[in-house]
């Protein structure tokens, strides 16, 4: 026994191991098999993933605003005008938020089922792999391909920096310069943008890394916040539809609602991508469930709740808008359509005000995907994907013990590159559709895999089991979603000009074949030039968390 424990510990004193000890991984092994949670492509149990770090810090309402600050972030406040413009009209606009809001609580019903089976850190990642066993650490590459390159938080950063007009839409007076030096009084340029996005980032990156506790505390304080704006936003829109504002008509928009509609499914299924990334976020909890106190039944409560206050702020936030301004002008609004509502319902008086806004809304949306992004690169760091400087580092909480700063700089790296690469007016569109894509395709084999495990394992303990129309609908919604971007826009342009309408969708399945060739390369290719054979072992890094490490061997 005791040189069992020291293969999986090498720091570990040499002797018999305590009976305490042994009855300790006994009950753990337990758990596991009572929870029906199988053991990853590593080999690592629940109970050695979720060691190391904070522990289980995380409560219901941490993981509420946790969904709720990662879902507001810059969409509500920046993408309306662009779902406006792909829709046609006021009522196809509307009823796209709320076909979004029907879609995430589909979603959100499934990540809860695979949720509760399976309560350990990751999301998607765990999912694929409870399914698609075979090969071996295949769904875990392609995850990761999509996971690091994609994974990145420019947009936000983005945001914060900039408010430009969609490049759809016809040059406009309500161009202002970057947000936050709106705020400041200062004239914007090119490289005081960037330097302000990369910043943010930075920022971020550093706070999680070196102050754990106070990047939580901050993430919760922001996410009250960004609540608070847009009740703001929803009650100034009551007193507008009151008539006791300087709008002249403001029912004018919701008098033949649907006049204009688009009839091209790209431009419906390009708004859908946008709205579902204003969604984005009510699975946030599946990423961190290793730091979340009895996960199964806080993700019960909290993924529902934090939706369901999301879904009711943004239709009320859309029909203020509506009310506060004419098609026309929201249409030429740009990216932030909020600056348009708090002109024309308070003049230029408060603009100052909106640009801080905004800017700390997105500050906090940064805030809030980063601390789950890392987690996720932190748990496919511990499988022993290959990765520079070795897996082993990648899957620490150096040098605090607490947080994976290691697994902060793999997030950080592509966000730098984004930043730094395309103009910002091309970039922020084309990130919303490059984001989502491969997501959708994921999402894809993810509600495959849900029907399969019902098929196959029935007896599976699920402390929740969603609705099987709900699936179907979510599988069929998924499928139009993958399909539709294809299909040439009315435009001829789509909505990232010069860049051909499809590229988007190119590059996201791109990401995806590129993590496939990876993991041909590591586990096919090179073992069978060279001769060997991968055999994995397990390892207890200092701070406590376990990692799966492999070592070449010669095949004869």
């Amino acid at each position: 026994m005791s040189s069992l424990w020291s293969q999986v510990n090498p720091t570990a004193a040499s002797g018999p191991v305590a009976a305490e000890d042994v009855a300790s991984q006994s009950s753990a092994k337990q758990a596991d098999a009572v929870a029906g949670v199988t053991e990853s492509p590593g080999g690592l149990s629940l109970t050695e993933g979720s060691a190391g770090g904070l522990g289980r810090h995380l409560g219901v309402v941490s993981c509420t605003l946790l969904i709720v600050g990662r879902i507001i972030g810059t969409g509500i406040f920046s993408t309306p005008s662009s779902i406006l413009s792909s829709t046609g009209s006021v009522g196809a606009s509307l009823l796209l938020w709320v076909l979004g809001f029907i879609l995430s609580f589909c979603g959100l019903f499934i990540w809860l089922e695979f949720g509760t089976m399976f309560p350990k850190s990751g999301g998607e990642k765990v999912y694929l792999e409870a399914v698609y066993t075979r090969p071996k650490y295949l769904v875990t590459i392609i995850f990761a391909a999509n996971a690091i390159l994609l994974g990145f938080t420019a947009s936000g950063c983005i945001v914060f920096a900039s408010k430009y007009v969609h490049p759809t839409c016809a040059p406009s007076p309500l161009l202002r310069p970057p947000s936050i030096l709106v705020a400041a009084g200062k004239t914007a340029t090119t490289w005081s943008e960037r330097g302000i996005a990369l910043g943010v980032i930075f920022f971020v990156t550093i706070l999680h890394g070196l102050t754990p506790q106070t990047g939580v505390r901050l993430m919760n304080i922001l996410t009250v916040f960004k609540i608070a704006i847009l009740v703001f936003i929803v009650v100034s829109g009551w007193v507008v539809l009151s008539g006791k504002t300087s709008v002249k008509d403001p029912h004018a928009n919701f008098h033949n609602a649907f006049v204009g509609s688009s009839t091209s499914s790209n431009n419906y299924a390009t708004a859908t991508f946008k709205v579902l990334n204003a969604y984005a976020g009510w699975s946030n909890v599946n990423y961190v469930l290793n730091n979340v106190r009895n996960p199964v039944q806080t993700l019960k409560i909290a993924g529902p709740l934090g939706l369901g206050i999301c879904t009711l702020l943004y239709i009320l936030a859309n029909v203020a808008y509506f009310a506060a301004a004419t098609k026309t002008e929201i249409e030429d609004s740009g990216v932030t359509v909020a600056a348009l509502f708090f002109e024309n319902v308070f003049e230029t008086t408060a603009e100052r005000a909106l640009s801080v806004f905004i800017a700390l809304s997105a500050l906090g949306n940064v805030i809030t995907v980063t601390f789950a992004a890392a987690r996720v690169n932190q748990e496919l760091a511990k499988e022993g994907i290959p990765l520079p400087l070795g897996n082993k580092f990648w899957a620490s909480n150096w040098p605090t013990g607490k947080s994976p700063l290691p697994g902060l700089i793999v997030h950080l790296i592509p966000s730098v590159i984004v930043i730094l690469g395309p103009p910002m007016s091309v970039a922020y569109p084309f990130i919303l559709d490059v984001e989502g894509y491969p997501m959708q395709i994921i999402n894809f084999f993810i509600v495959i895999g849900l029907f399969y495990l019902r098929w196959k394992k029935p007896d599976l303990d699920r402390p929740f089991k969603v609705w099987w129309p709900l699936a179907v609908f979510y599988f069929a919604a998924a499928t139009f979603l993958m399909i539709a971007p294809f299909l040439p826009p009315t435009n001829g342009v789509g909505d990232t000009p010069p860049l051909p309408y499809y590229l988007y969708c190119l590059v996201g399945i791109g990401v995806l074949l590129f993590g496939a060739a990876y993991w041909a390369g590591w586990r096919v290719l090179l073992p069978r030039v060279f001769g060997y054979e991968r055999v994995p072992r397990k390892e207890v890094l200092e701070d406590g968390t376990f990692v799966t490490v492999f070592s070449r061997k010669k095949v004869e």
